[in-house]
């Protein structure tokens, strides 16, 4: 079995018996978060993009657990520079650790962050395919909408799709809808809505509108799971 647990935002758990895999861990100052940084363990983190709300705990819970930060080649080299364990990726590429496969794919946003009153670039943005326990977890990041996401359904069978509905920065309910006929996933999960009140979003007509839909859509609400 592999579990998806929502932590709020854009952070995830992604768990199987013997491993457990943390995407985007912005846990310190999310107001939406139920678990302290220095509460989670994790073997592998995974990063999407250096924003700030995405980073997040990565460089302190990767020192206190050894977890390797896998993500693009940018920001595994700034976070490697700050004494991390690391391992470059970039889009398109793949590699397959004990834990898991990891695919890093295109998506449409930006990436960097403000060190010293200096805006550090930390490379292009991405989203992950992460292949566990035999079932694959699309997490898109911070994206809006793009024709790709297609080729993404047609060439994997995604298990769940972690798709962003916040709007203003990201693709709102209406795009992530169309995302999910491209990618044609079995189950949907939204994500980035109502952190704050900019990215203000209304889950339940994001769920409403995928009834007709192939793809079973499920709110979770922080600290709550999907079982795959």
């Amino acid at each position: 079995m592999v579990k998806v647990t929502f932590l709020g935002h854009a952070c995830f758990m992604v768990q199987t018996d013997s491993h457990k895999v943390l995407i985007d861990p912005f846990l310190t100052g999310n107001p939406q978060a139920t678990l302290k940084a220095e509460e989670v363990e994790a073997d592998a983190i995974l990063i999407t993009h250096g924003h700030d709300d995405h980073i997040g705990d990565a460089l302190a819970i990767s020192k206190r657990t050894g977890a390797m930060i896998v993500a693009n080649f940018e920001i595994s080299s700034y976070l490697g520079r700050k004494e991390a364990k690391t391992h470059p990726l970039h889009i398109g590429g793949s590699r397959e650790f004990d834990f898991g496969k990891v695919k890093l794919t295109p998506a449409f946003h930006g990436s960097s962050r403000i060190e010293d009153d200096a805006f550090v670039y930390l490379g292009m943005p991405a989203g992950v395919l992460l292949t566990m326990g035999g079932k694959t977890i699309y997490h898109a990041g911070d994206t809006g909408l793009f024709g790709d996401m297609k080729l993404l359904g047609e060439m994997n069978e995604i298990d769940v799709a972690l798709l962003p509905i916040g709007d203003n920065f990201t693709m709102g309910v209406a795009d992530a809808v169309k995302a999910v006929e491209f990618l044609n996933p079995k189950y949907v999960v939204p994500m980035h809505y109502n952190t704050w009140e900019i990215i203000n979003a209304n889950p339940q007509e994001f769920v409403d509108l995928l009834k007709e839909s192939p793809a079973q859509a499920v709110a979770l609400k922080p600290n709550e799971s999907l079982s795959l």
